[in-house]
């Protein structure tokens, strides 16, 4: 019952431990989804994280939506008139892609939702992430007592955008605009660029919350048309011409290469004119395979894991620590407590020697008895305990009256074979050390020897 009682006493709290981080993690999950998964803030999808809700929203308000799934047509659609491209899943781009995200033409927005400092830093945005929250809060544009200057964001008052919060980066003079407590920045320019921490402003599921709907909207809508790039997965590597010559425009994203075309297949140099250099027709001519290495972060040990990872650790933390106090309950001095049952020692050795019997262990009782006699010997005849069995057997041989063949069989012979010779071997052990103690002239305690 005791030993049910003390595993209740571990197996209850660590139970409770692990729902409640099983449940934080799950709750988590739900609260951040994965950017990377297809459908993510998609205009045609209508799970909860899908963007059909602001999709159709946008429509409403007469706003023209145009779906691209790959980043040169959706670079191409901006050459038609002022447009805001709009993209959710930055990650997704290919890196060598990321530099034409910088240099979009004149009066045009770029809208990017949750960037990391690899896609900032591979589009030459002057920003770099800063902290970020375990969940999303809903905050005023105006927090912390900054003023905002998008006037969507004042439009739409309080939304759910602060998760990761930016800032300029280290050395650069760039003027940014923040608003809601740094969770959404802004950069003015020939292009302007706008970054939002927070994918709750466009999601299906948190659309309808707050200023939400609003803030969405008016980010997306200020130029009256909206190019969403819908990516369902890794973008391949750039290549610089189309297989079979099929007369589609090249595409480089290199610096000094083309991120249009004039018509004839060829960059904005023309036939003649500088444009990028092509592969042999196949596809696979001069376009880097892989992207090389990523730009060195700060801190390279805390961008290994994900932030739940550490929150995780947080937590398996603080649980330790209150098992650890919880076993610990006791901090002062050791207190004296009554015994529950006291037993005789007769009765405890009645009991063990039942227990040889039972178990016909008649080796371990005899060890146990010749140990119990060398005992008694070595402290009568103040024998050293670095004596063989053979010195020990002369030294007990001459006040036992024996001969040492005799004393050596007794205390280090073989194991009796049956309950007679355990019982005979027990006699003359009792024997000996009794004949030892009454022998004549054994050192006492005030021998000068």
């Amino acid at each position: 019952m005791r030993r049910r009682r003390r595993r209740h006493r571990v197996i209850v709290p660590l139970a409770l431990a692990a729902a409640l981080i099983a449940g934080t993690i799950g709750a988590h999950a739900l609260d951040q989804p994965d950017p990377t998964e297809p459908g993510f803030l998609s205009p045609v999808a209508t799970d909860d994280d899908g963007g059909a809700r602001l999709a159709d929203a946008l429509r409403a308000r007469g706003v023209t939506v145009t779906r691209e799934t790959d980043l040169l047509p959706a670079l191409l659609g901006l050459d038609r008139g002022p447009a805001t491209l709009f993209v959710p899943a930055a990650e997704l781009l290919h890196p060598d892609t990321l530099g034409a995200l910088g240099e979009l033409p004149a009066g045009r927005r770029l809208v990017l939702v949750d960037p990391s400092r690899r896609v900032l830093e591979s589009a030459g945005l002057p920003l770099v992430p800063t902290d970020r929250r375990w969940a999303t809060r809903a905050v005023r544009p105006t927090a912390d007592g900054r003023p905002c200057a998008l006037p969507e964001a004042d439009r739409a008052g309080v939304a759910a955008a602060v998760l990761q919060r930016y800032a300029a980066a280290p050395g650069t003079a760039a003027a940014v605009d923040r608003c809601y407590a740094d969770g959404l920045v802004r950069l003015p320019g020939r292009a302007e660029v706008v970054v939002i921490g927070a994918s709750d402003p466009f999601r299906n599921d948190r659309i309808a919350e707050h200023g939400n709907e609003a803030l969405g909207t008016g980010l997306l809508g200020v130029h009256g048309r909206v190019v969403w790039l819908d990516l369902d997965g890794p973008a391949p590597a750039p290549t610089f011409g189309r297989p079979g010559g099929t007369g589609e425009p090249a595409w480089s994203p290199t610096p000094g290469g083309s991120t249009g075309y004039d018509g004839d297949g060829t960059g904005e140099g023309g036939p003649g004119g500088p444009g990028p250099a092509t592969g042999d027709g196949d596809g696979s001519g001069d376009a880097p395979d892989s992207a090389g290495p990523p730009p060195p972060d700060d801190h390279p040990l805390l961008d290994a894991f994900p932030p739940w990872f550490w929150a995780l650790l947080l937590q398996l933390a603080l649980v330790a620590l209150l098992i650890v106090l919880w076993r610990a309950r006791r901090l002062g001095p050791p207190v004296t407590e009554p015994l529950p049952v006291e037993v005789r020692s007769a009765e405890t050795v009645l009991g063990r020697a039942r227990l040889y019997q039972r178990a016909r262990a008649r080796g371990p009782a005899a060890a146990t008895l010749r140990t119990a006699a060398l005992g008694r010997l070595r402290g009568r005849l103040d024998l050293p305990a670095t004596l063989g069995p053979t010195e020990v057997a002369a030294r007990v041989a001459g006040p036992a009256g024996g001969t040492p063949e005799q004393i050596h069989e007794l205390l280090f012979g073989a194991a009796p074979q049956t309950d007679a010779e355990l019982l005979e071997l027990a006699r003359s052990l009792d024997r000996l050390t009794r004949t030892v103690a009454a022998a004549p002239g054994r050192p006492t305690e005030g021998d000068p020897r």
